[in-house]
């Protein structure tokens, strides 16, 4: 039983309380009509003290239907969280994974997408909704496994799904680093110190490098020493993939922190063509007057010649935006730092917002307006460094697409927890990189799906829907036979089995 609202014609709002014991509603008491919004709260309390009163005066003698319902669920066998396998399997299926036949692998891929924890506390889950009983050490034999034979064929099976989708097609990649930190004292020779993306860079770490097609489809990845510079990573990684996979043209999009004259020099040599963020402040002097002469509106572009290279230029007012109150941001926090005279050594750098920074005499510190002035003439300026064959628009474009690889560092990161690492043989992290990118590619073609479905849900929310769905296995006939049912309760899960199909 529950109250209900109901408008009426003349406008009243009748206040009712409703049973659906029978399968159908039933008005079995109405409690009064209201006006105003006072009016009916004092109802609607009224119709809950009836409910209350009504309940309390039924007496449970489990004679007839009661006792039926009563011998029912005596009768429930087990109640299993189902949501999950139907939700991720299909997926993991159709993607082609399942040609990798150990079953251990299914279950630690799905479980990184919707419980990323540890090996431990994942056999606890895995024991605990879906009655696995795997311990610690039949999963480390599995990873060491799994890091002499699956790799390659997990990139293999990620290639050919990602070339169905995106019809036969992957002449554009892009190309990123990431740093993944380890809570630890010593180096070893994976884990090593070196330039941190999280700020940990007294931590060693290992460099994660990431391959992917537009709309950040994952197609390869690589692991490097903490200590190697991500400008030396970008072209063993390309090279064994358009080797590996007998691609004949290749662009490569990446970001400014790519750019070396070394890589550019490499990248024309092997015949690539390349859209490369250019670090446009670092220019020549005399391409840097060209530059600033153009005085370019929100959303022109201009190209300068390099030799055999072009430099496009764009404007765009909305990074300008971006640019000034970033600045000024960082201006306002080292005046005060200079007023409070809590600089210390190590802002005495030319790092980011530092720059700024004037050292008089012996220790007289302030501001250098000219170069905070000298800065601004940046403001909403962007270059691309390119030898493609592209139309410019196009190049532009291109490059936008970047933020898709970002994205996927920013989901491995936080949805998927690839970090903190648990392991120590570089073989088991390895294994773990191995794994979660699989989950990223699950969790990828999962969200295209929803959006090819014209879903309103996200792929976060339909894994968070499908988190409470389960199964109920009933016995009858003297335990002899069973039925099974799958309960979808909600809204929300009646709406995720029927846009998935279970």
């Amino acid at each position: 039983m529950f109250v209900r609202q109901k408008k009426n014609a003349s406008g009243k709002v009748s206040v009712q309380i409703i049973d659906k014991s029978s399968g159908k509603y039933q008005v079995i008491h109405t409690v009064g009509c209201g006006v105003n919004e006072e009016e009916i709260l004092k109802l609607m309390e009224k119709g809950n003290q009836w409910i209350g009163q009504k309940t309390a005066a039924m007496e449970l003698d489990f004679t007839g239907e009661q006792r039926w319902v009563q011998n029912v669920l005596d009768s429930i066998q087990s109640l299993d969280r189902v949501g999950y396998d139907l939700l991720l399997g299909p997926i993991f299926d159709e993607i082609g994974f399942n040609r990798i036949r150990d079953a251990i692998f299914r279950e630690l891929v799905i479980a990184r997408v919707t419980f990323p924890k540890s090996k431990l506390k994942t056999t606890q889950f895995l024991y605990r909704y879906k009655n696995i009983a795997w311990d610690e050490d039949q999963l480390y034999r599995y990873l060491d496994k799994l890091y002499h034979t699956q790799k390659e064929l997990v990139q293999q099976i990620s290639y050919e799904h990602t070339l169905r989708i995106m019809n036969h097609d992957i002449s554009v990649v892009f190309y990123d680093v990431t740093t993944l930190y380890f809570e630890i004292d010593q180096e070893d020779d994976l884990r090593k110190t070196g330039f941190s993306k999280e700020g940990k860079h007294q931590n060693p770490q290992i460099v994660l490098g990431l391959l992917v097609s537009k709309n950040g489809y994952p197609l390869a990845y690589e692991i490097f020493e903490g200590n190697k510079f991500e400008g030396h990573t970008m072209l063993p990684v390309i090279d064994r993939f358009k080797e590996k996979f007998h691609l004949e043209k290749l662009v490569v999009i990446a970001d400014s922190g790519l750019l070396s004259r070394s890589n550019i020099d490499q990248l024309q040599e092997k015949g690539y063509e390349f859209i490369i963020g250019a670090r446009i402040k670092n220019e020549s002097s005399d391409n840097k007057r060209k530059i600033l002469s153009l005085n370019l509106g929100d959303g022109q572009s201009e190209v300068i010649q390099k030799g055999d290279l072009k430099l496009i230029i764009t404007h765009s007012d909305s990074r300008a935006k971006k640019d000034r109150y970033n600045r000024e941001k960082g201006i306002r926090k080292l005046a005060r730092r200079i007023r409070t005279g809590h600089l210390t050594k190590s802002d005495i750098n030319n790092r980011g917002y530092n720059k700024f920074l004037q050292l008089k005499g012996d220790i007289s510190v302030t501001l250098d307006q000219s170069r905070i002035t000298e800065d601004s003439l940046w403001d909403g300026l962007k270059g691309y460094l390119t030898n493609a064959r592209l139309p410019k628009n196009q190049i532009i474009e291109s490059y936008q697409e970047l933020w898709q690889i970002e994205k996927a560092f920013r989901i491995a990161k936080s949805d998927l927890k690839i970090r903190p690492v648990y392991h120590r043989l570089q073989r088991r992290i390895e294994a773990h990189i191995c794994i979660s990118f699989v989950a990223y590619k699950v969790y990828k073609e999962l969200e295209r799906q929803l959006k090819e479905k014209k879903a309103s849900i996200s792929a976060l929310q339909a894994i968070e829907i499908a988190d409470n769905i389960h199964q109920i296995t009933i016995a009858f006939n003297k335990g002899q036979e069973q039925i099974t049912k799958l309960l979808l309760i909600t809204e929300e899960q009646k709406y995720l089995a029927k846009l998935c199909k279970f």
